[in-house]
């Protein structure tokens, strides 16, 4: 299977693109997953990867890349989620349960009016082996941007995330880098679209993080970590899919889970195993 795999890299362009696709995927959706999983706004990354969907029916019936419709609504469902939970009594996980719900179910009714039924089972799912040299290097492009940023920003967003309180009181404009943060979340969502689809988008956030976290105290070490935890999983998830013949982003997605799964026995924080000894 595996020298099939490698036979296939060397002769299909679609199967290259999907590959260097799904490293840069992977390693960017973990170094913004770690961000998410420790401010607790996991739920904040299923929001958007589904709010996102308006935006691409739209940029179908505009016939425009779907990368910039996905950003538009990415960016406006992360604004209307915030700007309620600061204005209102209403806590944040019942303003992303009302924009998120509403959002995914505008873009289905969008969607039935660019009669485009294939594209939107590929948007829900991911379709990596369909990745165009276009889409590669926008990914490739999104994703340099966004790890610019966060070295570019790394004190500020560690210290707002770690203690927004002393953030505030040093000065520090919290609220801008809570948007840039969102800013950052949406693009990555757009690019993992491809990949693993919309339904799939928080997975691929949060497992690779989650499972760094369970080996590291320090958040750039949690970063490396996750990165490289996100590739691998990526690449391997799509040996097995296209090896199987599977759906590519389900086998990234299950991928990352046993990963995690088995990292959550035998992590050291965890003392899983040595608990288990001392109780038997």
């Amino acid at each position: 299977m595996l020298a099939e795999f490698i036979q296939g890299l060397m002769e299909f362009h679609f199967l290259q693109n999907a590959l260097i696709t799904a490293i840069v995927v992977g390693t960017v959706s973990g170094v913004v997953g770690c961000f998410i999983i420790l401010r607790g706004m996991s739920l904040m990354g299923d929001a958007i990867s589904h709010a996102v969907l308006p935006g691409v029916a739209i940029a179908y019936i505009l016939n425009i890349n779907f990368f910039i419709g996905a950003i538009a609504f990415g960016i406006l469902s992360a604004v209307i989620i915030t700007y309620i939970k600061e204005n209102s009594v209403i806590k944040s996980d019942t303003a992303i349960g009302i924009t998120f719900s509403s959002f995914l179910a505008l873009g289905i009714i969008l969607i039935g009016f660019a009669r485009t039924s294939t594209d939107l089972f590929h948007i829900l799912f991911g379709n990596i082996l369909a990745v165009q040299d276009s889409d590669k290097w926008i990914t490739i492009a999104v994703a340099i941007f966004v790890v610019l940023a966060i070295v570019l920003y790394f004190k500020e967003l560690l210290l707002t995330t770690f203690d927004p309180q002393m953030a505030k009181a040093l000065g520090t404009r919290v609220n801008f880098y809570h948007y840039m943060l969102m800013t950052l979340l949406t693009l990555v969502a757009v690019t993992a679209m491809q990949s693993v689809g919309t339904i799939l988008i928080v997975a691929l956030l949060i497992t690779p993080a989650a499972t760094a976290y369970l080996f590291t105290k320090t958040l750039k070490t949690m970063i490396f970590l996750s990165a490289g935890i996100g590739a691998a999983v990526s690449v391997v998830g799509l040996f097995i899919g296209y090896s199987y013949n599977v759906a590519v982003g389900s086998s990234i997605v299950l991928t990352a889970t046993v990963v995690f799964l088995v990292s959550f026995f035998v992590s050291p924080k965890q003392k899983y195993i040595k608990r288990r000894g001392h109780d038997g």
